[in-house]
């Protein structure tokens, strides 16, 4: 098996407690350089890897022809200056999402990486979960029936922020932090594209650190969904269908809990034995024990990015759906600044 070399770009919390400890497992990948300005944040990685070339500037990194694919950590504001620097370098890229702070950001990334050729993966982890792919198989199999509605909720416990997470202008926000994730989420879980979406926003503790957003899918289909900062953790889904609704929780379901339109004695019988078999230890609920973070599909995401760089195939979820989901944000900023519904045009641009 060939070694993929990778260079780390950014060492904060997120790079040293989930991607250097997943990198460092994985078979076939040796963790080469290191790019951090803060020493102490720099210093700390190098602990977890003593053999890689450590810099304060990420274009040293850049520069070193041994490397060949980044993963890039930085804090969002860097994103596409970043990542154009590493196009220009011609490495295969995993960006940590949202591919950028802005939709011009983003086109402007989007039009660099396919001039480049080389493989461009947005950090959109969960996808790679494997409660989230039986939501999908569910869904396409016509299992819940001809589809209603769905609502989702995803929400953390206020915590001390990082200074460019606490206003929009530096990348903060929780459209860019959560709501990104479940707006892909939707493009991977029904398969079709937001058509319009209507969003208001509040400030807790940091700038539009919550958000209430309804989306409407172009098969007509309803998403109502909440997020914030300064909540309780939850990061949970529900899909209605004429026949059956279906549940999962990323944090506290074992599997994807599946419920009867009516709720007869038969009914309730079957869900109270989904709760003691969602009682019994199974192997997602011990992945997720295992897992850095708690959460698997970090690992398995990462490891799908270095079979593409061994294999140069495509990577997915790859940068075009980052910019899909760029252009929700964007739409969703603009309806919260005007108070209306926005649309987004079948080119991928809003209205």
């Amino acid at each position: 098996m060939s070694v993929v070399r990778i260079g780390l770009i950014g060492c904060g919390n997120i790079a040293q407690t989930i991607h250097l400890p997943v990198l460092r497992r994985l078979p076939g990948v040796a963790v080469i350089a290191l790019a951090e300005p803060d020493p102490q944040r720099r210093e700390g990685a190098h602990r977890q890897v003593p053999t890689a070339q450590a810099y304060v500037q990420y274009h040293d990194l850049l520069a070193m022809p041994a490397v060949e694919a980044v993963v890039i950590c930085v804090p969002t504001a860097l994103h596409a200056e970043v990542t154009l620097a590493a196009l220009q370098h011609r490495k295969q890229i995993y960006l940590e999402k949202p591919l950028a702070t802005d939709l011009d950001e983003a086109r402007r990334v989007v039009t660099a990486w396919r001039a480049a050729g080389v493989i461009g993966m947005i950090g959109f982890n969960y996808r790679f979960s494997p409660l989230y792919q039986s939501v999908r198989e569910l869904v396409q199999r016509g299992t819940l029936g001809t589809l209603v509605g769905m609502r989702s909720v995803f929400a953390t416990t206020a915590k001390p922020l990082p200074s460019w997470k606490k206003t929009r202008d530096t990348g903060g926000g929780v459209l860019l932090d959560l709501a990104s994730h479940h707006i892909d989420l939707l493009h991977f879980l029904f398969a079709q594209d937001i058509y319009d979406v209507f969003t208001q926003t509040c400030s807790q503790q940091s700038e539009n650190d919550t958000a209430v957003m309804q989306f409407r899918l172009s098969s007509g289909l309803f998403v109502q969904a909440f997020f914030s900062l300064t909540a309780v953790e939850e990061d949970r889904l529900e899909i209605y269908g004429t026949a059956k609704k279906l549940a999962v929780d990323r944090y506290r379901s074992s599997t994807v809990e599946i419920f009867d339109s009516s709720w007869g004695a038969s009914a309730r019988l079957k869900g109270f034995g989904r709760s003691l078999r969602s009682a019994l230890p199974n192997r997602h609920l011990i992945n997720k024990l295992c897992s850095p973070g708690h959460e698997p599909s970090y690992r398995t995401a990462l490891a799908h990015f270095v079979l593409c760089v061994r294999m140069q195939t495509p990577a997915s979820p790859d940068f075009h759906d980052g910019y899909r989901s760029q252009v929700v944000i964007a739409a969703a900023e603009e309806s919260a600044k005007t108070g209306k519904t926005v649309s987004i045009t079948e080119e991928g641009e809003y209205r």
